[in-house]
């Protein structure tokens, strides 16, 4: 089994809001972060597949072709849009874009694409928020 990594980066804004909770107890649990006018970052994206290389290409899959999966799927969504207000995963307060969930929500995203795709498989995906934070999801949730 070989597993191959592909990065991208992407910059978006967004802030943590529990709508069910009073602006105190949101102030109180994520800080600055619950700013309703938001925050930016430059995420990194790296998108991990396996599988077996192909005996005539020599690859899991077309890299060329994860590149596209990558900006279809989850850059066109994302990069320069406030994910609270323009992402559907997010907006109207249906999940916090917190980093973990970034990572799942990228996750569902890609999933299919690659599935269809045949010859691999998605096996990881992480999403950095800063070089020091970041979030891994393997599937399974």
């Amino acid at each position: 089994m070989i597993y191959l990594t592909r990065r991208a980066t992407f910059s978006a804004s967004h802030y943590y809001w529990n709508d069910a909770w009073t602006a105190e107890k949101n102030e109180q649990v994520f800080g600055r972060c619950s700013r309703r006018a938001g925050h930016g970052h430059n995420y990194t994206l790296e998108v991990t597949v396996a599988g077996e290389p192909d005996p005539v290409t020599g690859f899991v899959v077309d890299l060329k072709w994860l590149k596209g999966a990558i900006e279809r799927e989850v850059l066109d969504a994302w990069d320069h849009r406030h994910l609270n207000l323009e992402a559907p995963e997010f907006a109207e307060g249906k999940l916090i874009p917190t980093t973990e969930n970034l990572a799942i929500a990228a996750w569902k995203r890609l999933e299919p694409a690659v599935t269809a795709a045949g010859g691999a498989q998605l096996s990881r995906v992480r999403i950095y928020e800063t070089p020091e934070i970041f979030a891994d999801y393997e599937g399974g949730l």
